[in-house]
């Protein structure tokens, strides 16, 4: 693996005159911060050496280098899901490019369903932990033979959000007027949403939304040490009264119509951390 991410990085070095401080995924329709990005280098995913293919409506699929609010970044514009067929390795790789690319901070974010009552469709959660259930916990992007040069073995997952970046978060988006809120997240293989049975059962366990990404991005992350924020886009609701038939072109618009305030608020925290 680590042989794999050496040529990617060499490949991507060869493209761009300064390396990333930050790194940011982009997920479901959250794409357009891509366009605040100066001076951008953008290299699509199947020109990178060993990077997989994002296959999502959604999901452009470019890695995008530039200086965003003064600060060198590698954004994803895009990224990989276990239920497109790859292997969680797949899903990380890169993320363990974007680390060995030099970033220290990673940003994330995504689209998901709202497990909690009080939230509403449009709603930004910020997330202070998450739970993995994709495949009852069985699927692990740390599992198999281990490599030192990415972290050690049995990495620490007490904090797999940085407490910090999140107070400078609620910070930005007091002084911004924009509405927020905190809770866990729950990471589910997908491709399926939900049964009503099924947010039920993880609603008890105590998420607050539910989605199917980030956390193997965030394990991989920790694993390696990188600071690690993120948020979800409120999309559709799990709560019992207000489901409602669901399509991936009904999540793409509402994560469509609150990206504006998720651009002001990365662009306002990579400025500052």
């Amino acid at each position: 693996m680590y042989t794999r991410v050496s040529e990617a990085i060499d490949f991507i070095k060869g493209k761009i005159v300064a390396l990333p401080e930050v790194g940011i995924v982009l997920g479901t329709g959250l794409g357009g911060l891509a366009t605040e990005i100066c001076n951008p280098v953008c290299i699509p995913y199947e020109a990178i050496p060993h990077f997989p293919s994002s296959t999502v409506e959604g999901h452009a699929g470019e890695l995008i280098l530039g200086l965003l609010n003064g600060r060198q970044v590698v954004a994803m514009k895009g990224r990989f899901h276990f239920y497109e067929g790859y292997s969680l390795q797949e899903v990380v790789f890169p993320i363990r490019v974007m680390k060995h690319l030099g970033i220290k901070y990673l940003v994330l974010s995504n689209a998901s369903g709202g497990l909690n009552p009080g939230f509403e469709v449009g709603d930004m959660m910020f997330l202070e932990d998450h739970i993995n259930m994709m495949n009852l916990m069985s699927e692990n992007p740390l599992k198999g033979k281990h490599e030192e040069k990415f972290g050690p073995r049995f990495p620490d997952m007490g904090k797999p959000y940085h407490a910090g970046l999140l107070a400078q978060a609620e910070q930005i988006a007091i002084r911004l007027g924009i509405g927020y809120r905190k809770g866990v997240y729950v990471g589910v293989t997908g491709p399926t949403f939900e049964t009503p049975s099924e947010y039920r059962y993880m609603r008890f366990t105590g998420a607050d939304a539910v989605g199917m990404s980030t956390v193997p991005e965030v394990i991989a992350a920790r694993h390696m040490g990188l600071r690690c924020f993120a948020f979800s886009v409120i999309s559709d609701l799990g709560v019992t009264g207000k489901i409602v038939e669901i399509t991936h072109h009904d999540v793409i618009q509402a994560a469509k119509a609150v990206e504006p305030k998720m651009t002001k608020i990365i662009k306002e925290l990579i400025a500052e951390v």
